[in-house]
């Protein structure tokens, strides 16, 4: 153990945290180049909401800033699911990683995006370009998130559900 490394690193993070910078570091850089090149920022419930004009005549789903740039939006939209099956097909272990049944996924994502629509916008819109550049909006937001999420998961684990 080096001098710079907290105490706690292995108990958090048993196979080290190389994967996670250089995760964090890509994260990083994508939104940056999409915001250098667009003026937009990465929100991934904006880029799924934006694809929605393509089978909706809602005007929620059908204003201009979404209709001019939707043909990018929906490569963007359509690479994180590709680049998440592309790393389970080949550096993970097997095509289902998860001890969490399928359903239970179903329902968080119809929650999350429930959610998203509440807090007007996701944790990368908020979480990583909102805080990137000090909005107070998106600090408290991200911090309602975690709040949430350690209060849910803090729930189940005394009810004692499991994945």
């Amino acid at each position: 153990m080096t001098g710079l490394t907290p105490l706690f690193a292995e108990s958090l993070f048993p196979n080290g945290i190389t994967h996670y910078a250089l995760g964090g570091l890509l994260i990083g850089l994508g939104t940056a180049i999409i915001y250098l090149g667009t003026g937009i920022i990465a929100g991934a419930s904006t880029f799924l909401e934006s694809t929605l004009s393509y089978v909706s005549d809602l005007p929620r789903f059908n204003k201009v800033k979404y209709v001019t740039s939707r043909n990018w939006r929906v490569v963007f939209t359509l690479s994180i699911v590709a680049g998440a099956a592309l790393y389970t097909v080949t550096l993970g272990d097997g095509w289902w990683v998860s001890s969490v049944q399928p359903w239970r996924f179903a329902v968080g994502g119809v929650l999350v995006g429930i959610g998203t629509r509440i807090g007007k916008g996701c944790t990368s819109g908020h979480g990583v370009c909102g805080v990137g550049s000090r909005s107070r909006t998106s600090f408290v937001n991200v911090a309602t998130f975690m709040l949430v999420a350690i209060g849910v998961a803090q729930l189940l684990s005394a009810l004692g559900v499991s994945p």
